[in-house]
């Protein structure tokens, strides 16, 4: 995943290294979950999580690449929870 890589990149930058133990804590435990809830369910709970993370950034830092990367991970995460939205059964005619 790319994204984590420039997440945890940027962390480094901004000196917040315990961010980037987070991250790999995070996506180790993942690791488990997309065996048994699939690909989509652990990309969503990792984006979303490196959602909050940015989200955090953005109130500490005045920094663009916090902001570029959260409307980056955020459409990611927006793209791969269509994917776990449940389909509505149509509406049968003439109830």
């Amino acid at each position: 995943m790319d994204l984590v890589e420039e997440v945890k990149k940027l962390c480094k930058e901004l000196n917040e290294n315990s961010l980037v133990e987070a991250i790999d804590r995070f996506i180790l435990l993942n690791k488990g979950i997309e065996k048994t809830r699939g690909e989509h369910f652990a990309k969503a709970g990792i984006y979303g999580f490196l959602e909050g993370i940015l989200t955090t950034l953005k109130l500490k830092y005045n920094n663009p690449k916090v902001n570029s990367l959260l409307e980056i991970v955020r459409e990611a995460r927006s793209r791969e929870e269509v994917y776990l939205r449940k389909a509505k059964p149509p509406i049968a005619e003439g109830q």
